[in-house]
């Protein structure tokens, strides 16, 4: 069982832009890239921050262009969120705030030994990485660069430094990289 970050970033190391958009990603399609259906099933749960969240009912669920899809997910998700939002029906949604730590506990606990999918934000992520709960980092880069926006990762990881598991194209534009996260190299605090 491993808690793994899996997201896009650009070029130059954001996730989203400025204003939580992402066109800049969604320019090459919305058909997900690489093996997205392996990865997905080896997930028992996911976590999200409220942008990421909030994204998918603007962008999925509830457009205002077109029809909805519904909830992406059958495993059971995690919004971390220091406000209200909005649930959505038939949905295993859990709405949760404050330490990540004792919710990692329930989500290995729900995951029945499967992986824990840690979708996004970089600073929810990087409150895992505190924590010494992230296993691995998964990114897919795209060939564009954004120079500002929300940050794949904000943190500072050098020693120990990330360990190199895997890089390859993916779909003629991207590149996708797999680093191991060391134990030991979060603060241990939040």
């Amino acid at each position: 069982m491993k808690t793994q970050y899996y997201t896009g970033a650009s070029l130059d190391g954001f996730i989203a832009t400025p204003e939580h958009s992402l066109d800049w990603l969604l320019q090459f399609g919305t058909e997900p890239v690489g093996d997205y259906a392996g990865f997905l099933s080896q997930v028992g749960a996911i976590a999200m921050g409220a942008h990421t969240y909030e994204w998918l009912l603007r962008h999925h669920l509830y457009p205002q262009d077109g029809e909805g899809q519904p909830w992406p997910y059958q495993q059971p998700a995690w919004v971390f969120s220091s406000r209200a939002l909005r649930p959505v029906d038939g949905a295993d949604i859990r709405f949760v705030r404050g330490d990540v730590q004792p919710v990692h506990a329930e989500m290995r606990s729900a995951a029945g030994g499967k992986n824990i999918w840690l979708v996004g934000g970089g600073e929810l992520v990087g409150q895992f990485y505190d924590r010494d709960l992230l296993d691995e980092i998964i990114v897919t880069v795209a060939p564009v660069t954004l120079g500002a926006g929300a940050p794949l990762l904000p943190r500072r990881i050098i020693t120990p430094s990330l360990q190199l598991l895997s890089a390859k194209p993916v779909g003629g534009a991207f590149a996708e990289l797999c680093y191991a996260v060391p134990r030991g190299s979060g603060q241990g605090v939040a």
